[in-house]
């Protein structure tokens, strides 16, 4: 691809506009310079997009010159699973971790589902498989099976109903058995307990023993010294974090819910409990705001690159390209049109 030195120019304009608020980390720094090194990248994967008729997905966790470069939408995981079922592009390419790959695989069966790192996991995800599934199922065969959306198709297969973080409560809340097995996330299986009794609905929830190497290791001791220094403080929390770090946290939610209360939140500081892309999108987006330091980098999600989403487009391997076992994919959709149906419309 032959590009023009005015079309570079104007690559690298835009990408300094929209990246020039976020804090890299040591060693990086987003300047006009930085953004003329990648504008000829960027430039050649939006190409191979129209090109190809593709859309790339882009989680807030991955890297922001990712989402605002070449991602055609960005959000959570509710949010792109959304988009996956609506797309009608002929190639998906997600940059996120392989889990989300799968789902748009699950939604969209007629599209190319690529991934840029095949690599690309999830601690929770990779905690349990179907067949970990299956015997929970035979200790407790009354039981309503909810999976998070952190989990393989494999494991939504053998589910009832998906959930993410932001409808989890309202839709096992609105589930007539008492009983649910919730997999994978134990963390996320307390803060479900808690907010039920707040709600006065009475659940027995079961969970496997997954958690988040990210949100796991957050811990309540820093919240308070953060707030000692930082009068004022908002602190903004996961599911997936302690029920001690929860309880400590000004607002817990979802990445979407996270973004719109510090978005709507008027506050000197804001302590982001979550893997450190979303504060960066924070930047971007809504730059006036002030973050500390806190968040934790998700080793999965860094794996994606502008590099390795360009080779997916241009010339992806085997392992990168999605495959599902047809029976399979049918029943893991079962088990997210259920989430879709129970989600409550906004």
């Amino acid at each position: 691809m032959i590009v023009t030195n005015q079309e570079i120019e104007q690559e690298a304009d835009r990408l300094f506009r929209a990246l020039l608020h976020v804090d890299c980390e040591p060693g990086r720094q987003w300047n006009l310079e930085s953004c003329h090194r990648i504008a000829p990248l960027t430039l050649e994967i939006n190409r191979l997009k129209r090109e190809q008729d593709a859309v790339i997905l882009t989680h807030s966790y991955v890297e922001p010159e990712i989402i605002y470069g070449v991602g055609d939408f960005k959000g959570d995981s509710y949010f792109l699973s959304l988009k996956a079922r609506e797309s009608r592009a002929k190639k998906i390419v997600f940059a996120g971790v392989v889990f989300m790959a799968e789902t748009a695989k699950i939604l969209s069966p007629d599209a190319t589902v690529v991934v840029p790192d095949r690599g690309s996991g999830c601690s929770l995800a990779d905690s349990i498989t179907g067949e970990d599934v299956r015997r929970l199922k035979a200790l407790y065969p009354d039981a309503t099976v909810v999976c998070y959306i952190n989990s393989t198709a494999e494991v939504k297969a053998e589910s009832d109903v998906c959930v993410t973080s932001g409808n989890v409560y309202d839709i096992i809340a609105q589930l007539p058995a008492r009983r649910i097995l919730f997999v994978p996330d134990r963390l996320m299986a307390d803060n479900v307990r808690t907010e039920l009794k707040r709600r006065g609905v009475a659940k027995e929830i079961v969970s496997s023993d997954g958690t988040c190497i990210v949100h796991d290791h957050f811990d309540p001791a820093f919240i308070a010294e953060a707030r000692t220094r930082f009068p004022g403080l908002k602190v903004v929390a996961h599911p997936e974090c302690t029920e001690e770090v929860a309880a400590a946290a000004d607002y817990v939610g979802s990445t979407g819910g996270m973004m719109k209360y510090v978005k709507n939140t008027a506050a000197p500081y804001f302590l982001m409990l979550t893997e450190c892309g979303l504060v960066g999108r924070l930047q971007v987006e809504d730059p006036e705001k002030h973050f500390i330091g806190g968040c934790r980098l998700c080793p999965y999600m860094k794996l994606n690159s502008l590099e390795k989403v360009r080779d997916a487009l241009l010339a992806p391997r085997p392992d990168q390209i999605i495959t599902l076992d047809e029976d399979m994919r049918r029943r893991a959709a079962r088990c997210i049109d259920r989430m879709f149906e129970l989600t409550p419309k906004s």
